[in-house]
């Protein structure tokens, strides 16, 4: 019996251009008195990494981005950006 070869996902997820970021400020803010002045547009993201099986990466996409619609990230306020690879197994 034949199995779906896996591929390995990763999804980051920053706040959308523009919108507020406290988290990110508070980074900023803080580099900044440690004297890393230069630093600019800080945002703080998460990333979210599993394994799906698909027979083609188009297929793995297409599952993470409803994955991301449905629960992963809030398209209302987040971007997310998909990366599909091989598991290496």
């Amino acid at each position: 019996m034949a199995t779906t070869p896996a591929k390995r996902i990763t999804v980051t997820i920053r706040p959308k251009a523009g919108l507020r970021d406290p988290e990110g400020n508070a980074i900023l803010h803080a580099l900044a008195a440690l004297g890393w002045e230069d630093v600019e547009n800080v945002h703080v993201g998460k990333t979210v990494t599993f394994d799906v099986g698909a027979d083609t990466d188009d297929a793995a996409r297409a599952e993470a981005e409803a994955m991301c619609r449905k629960i992963l990230a809030n398209p209302v306020i987040e971007d997310y950006e998909i990366v599909v690879g091989d598991t290496g197994s």
